[in-house]
């Protein structure tokens, strides 16, 4: 029996922080710059741990969920695990290679090139939706750039969590890659520690408190935040077909997903038959059960079941009518989708990111309508457009911000690694995934190089050579005489340089 008293188990995981952090910083000043030879050979091992733990992956989620779908599981955290690891293995070599750049004009044959630095050390702080794939996706990112990594998995994954560390371990020394978890009793003993970069998933309030600890040692962050995603469905569109991917994303991992679609703007003519749709898809889904259902996932925990329901509570409290996909369960937290119509703005159902399988439905009279409510919402990280109509696709692209965009279905965007993922404004910063997520975390750093005998003293003082009044005549031109002199200047005591330049004029 362990007899330590409470607080010496939280000093201690906050030592075995600092220690790490502390023995992968060595580490790295040890070897700076791994061969991209040596980058693929961790990739490529990470990629076979995900391949062997597949099985023991799902159960542990599957446990910390209290039941979720094997199937999706595998699809979604792991295989998209693998699918990166995969493609930043067959890319990393012409990543790393330096970037050819152009001199200016008055530097021609010398040479400017752009080499990407590993940053050192980075932080990766994982939310519990997609506890796999969203710790993996990142440290991808980071062993492609030739980082070393810590990463913080969530308190209320620990089955995972304990697969996660025993997986890398077997294959990563502590020094390169390391596992905590829920044994840290405050979260911020890891956001202190000075790393090179940090990369956040989660909500935006915990967001801008990850922002403000990173901030105290100027730590660069990546945030990857998540909002109200919205779906438009246009006229022109089969509303048969848009409520069928739309209630695939809702209802895949309960609708627990930072990319779920988490409104429908549908046209008001059309909103019974969208219904309608939803309900039926729900059905031929999940055979019009979920309690006891194999393939659908439970909401996570007790706190996020009950946050579901306030939300509906309200809504309901203000007229709003609720309609459920299939009978609510008892003593079960498998909560089926939620329809919900009549909405006002002073509802949270409008307002707050829902992050789970509840789907409020606002109709539109117009396109003009449907945009004017996007943006008068923050910016999302995903927007989804149903539409076969080329011109009102652009229009809607034009005159909206989002993170990504899938148009005529749901979230692919995602999980196709050769493009970026990341939010904007309200929904996060920086990006991840394929050659962007590689530079995201590695340092640009130019390198300009002077050719031998470049005369690059006709630049020096004193100024006022022929060679200096020509370039400022050519690329400057002429100056404004009706502007007169600079403020604070004395009528007579114009610079030498400024003599010269009217010279050349």
């Amino acid at each position: 029996m362990n007899s330590a008293p409470p607080g010496a188990a939280v000093e201690r995981a906050d030592a075995r922080v600092a220690r790490i952090f502390q023995a992968q910083q060595a580490a790295f000043r040890a070897d700076p710059a791994p061969t991209a030879a040596e980058r693929k050979r961790r990739l490529k091992a990470l990629k076979r741990q995900v391949s062997r733990y597949q099985d023991v992956l799902a159960h542990a989620m599957s446990q910390d969920f209290g039941h979720r779908a094997h199937a999706e599981s595998k699809m979604l955290d792991l295989l998209g695990s693998a699918l990166e690891a995969q493609h930043a293995t067959s890319h990393v070599g012409r990543w790393m290679k330096p970037s050819r750049r152009s001199t200016e004009w008055l530097f021609l044959t010398n040479s400017v090139r752009v080499h990407y630095q590993p940053k050192g050390v980075v932080g990766v702080i994982v939310p519990w939706n997609f506890p796999v794939y969203l710790a993996l996706g990142p440290l991808v990112a980071a062993l492609a750039a030739g980082n070393r990594v810590m990463v913080k998995m969530p308190e209320v994954t620990p089955a995972t969590n304990a697969v996660l560390k025993a997986m890398l371990a077997e294959v990563f020394h502590e020094s390169l890659v390391a596992v905590v978890g829920e044994e840290l009793a405050d979260p911020n003993v890891f956001t202190s520690q000075p790393f090179n970069h940090i990369v956040f998933t989660g909500s935006p309030a915990v967001g801008r408190i990850v922002m403000r600890t990173a901030s105290e040692n100027l730590t660069p962050v990546t945030l990857e935040l998540g909002g109200k995603s919205p779906a438009l469905v246009t006229r022109n569109y089969s509303v048969a077909d848009a409520a069928r991917r739309i209630t695939h994303g809702k209802s895949t991992n309960s609708g627990q997903i930072c990319v779920s679609p988490d409104y429908a703007l549908v046209p008001r003519e059309r909103v019974d038959e969208f219904i309608a749709g939803v309900r039926r898809t729900f059905e031929q889904f999940y055979a019009g059960k979920t309690e006891g259902n194999p393939d659908y996932t439970a909401v996570v925990n007790e706190r996020q079941l009950q946050r579901m329901q306030a939300v509906l509570d309200d809504a309901r409290a203000k007229g709003a009518h609720i309609e459920s996909c299939a009978p609510m369960p008892k003593g079960s937290r498998q909560m089926p989708l939620q329809i919900v119509t009549g909405l006002s703005g002073d509802m949270r159902i409008l307002s707050e990111e829902l992050f789970g399988p509840i789907l409020p439905v606002v109709p539109y009279d117009q396109e003009e309508d449907a945009l004017a409510f996007i943006n008068a919402r923050p910016r999302p990280l995903a927007l989804y457009c149903f539409s076969h109509d080329s011109a009102e696709r652009d229009r809607l692209l034009r005159h909206t911000h989002s993170g990504g965009v899938a148009i005529n279905d749901w979230g692919w965007q995602v999980v196709n690694h050769d493009a970026p993922f990341g939010g904007v404004g309200n929904s996060g910063m920086g990006n991840y995934h394929g050659v962007e997520g590689f530079r995201e975390l590695s340092h640009a750093r130019t390198v300009f190089k002077r050719q031998r005998f470049f005369p690059v003293g006709l630049f020096y003082p004193p100024y006022g050579n022929f060679v200096q009044r020509l370039a400022l005549r050519i690329f400057l031109g002429k100056p404004d005489p009706a502007l007169g002199q600079a403020p604070g200047q004395a009528p007579h005591s114009t610079s030498t340089s400024q003599q010269h330049t009217r010279q050349a004029s």
